[in-house]
């Protein structure tokens, strides 16, 4: 979508299936209206509690591994602190969802260049999706997944969705079931990135950010207890002048959006093996006709 880049490291080799995929919207540096929804709050998502109580972001958004996102995060800070030399206090946000099926995640492999890599490379151009940056180890409903990204084109706007996917459930396109193996995996979550030009504020992001999770259940995400399922959502459109009347659209343009991500991040996928010689297939793409 229009003002936001994305930018990604992707990490393979010697039992590693992991990385950073770096979402950076224009204007961050003078805060952009924000907000976060929880579906589960079994994950680590860096940075909420003050998102919540100012409804800003003042940085971009990050996502990776889960025990390498407090590196992420450090490695953020310097990257931060060098382009505002005056800064006491920063609040980088970082999300994360559980590679360890088939990356070595005790490694913490994640260093500071692969992080400033992803953010210094970030591009306006369609994104790379499937096995690249925070999505290169995961997997989705029996299925390997990764980064998947959609959007849609309102008549005053657009609404962009970028997903991490590695959730467990049975996949279902357009209402019909397309049965997997069950990946005996820890850690079953979903990261979700919206961003719009629509002029909200932070509460009507709230509302497009619970949509966001509410669209997992439409590819078959079965919400499970150890699933960290977060959505955060910002705008690039100032001032807020948006109706609450008006937001039958864009609630409708998140649902697609974010059920399209999710299908993309498994069908631009490609069948990994990985850490102790786990494998996770591809979805055969013949099932989805």
């Amino acid at each position: 979508m229009p003002g936001v880049r994305v930018g990604q490291t992707t990490i393979t080799g010697d039992g590693l299936n992991t990385g950073v995929t770096a979402i950076v919207p224009d204007g961050w540096e003078r805060t952009l209206p924000a907000a976060v929804a929880v579906g589960n709050g079994y994950g680590k998502l860096i940075g909420t509690t003050q998102v919540d109580e100012l409804g800003v972001i003042e940085t971009p958004i990050l996502l990776t591994g889960t025990l390498s996102t407090f590196r992420v995060a450090d490695a953020f800070l310097t990257w931060l602190l060098d382009r505002n030399p005056r800064a006491t206090s920063l609040n980088p946000i970082v999300g994360e969802t559980n590679d360890g099926y088939l990356s070595d995640i005790r490694r913490r492999p994640i260093t500071p260049a692969h992080v400033h890599n992803a953010l210094d490379t970030a591009t306006s151009t369609l994104p790379a999706e499937g096995c690249v940056g925070a999505g290169t180890g995961t997997a989705a409903l029996g299925f390997k997944a990764g980064i998947g990204t959609a959007s849609r084109v309102l008549g005053e706007g657009t609404v962009g969705a970028l997903v991490q996917a590695n959730f467990s459930g049975l996949l279902t396109v357009l209402g019909r079931p397309v049965p997997a193996q069950p990946i005996d995996a820890d850690g079953n979550s979903c990261m979700i990135v919206v961003g719009t030009d629509l002029p909200l504020d932070s509460r009507q992001l709230g509302r497009l950010a619970r949509r966001a999770v509410f669209a997992m259940a439409r590819v078959g995400s079965d919400y499970a207890p150890g699933s960290g399922d977060y959505a955060i959502a910002f705008s690039t459109g100032r001032p807020a002048t948006y109706a609450d009347r008006d937001l039958r659209t864009p609630f409708q343009a998140v649902t697609e959006s974010v059920e399209e991500a999710l299908l993309n991040s498994l069908t631009m996928a490609s069948t990994t093996t990985g850490f102790d010689n786990h494998t996770a297939r591809a979805v055969p793409h013949d099932l989805l006709r």
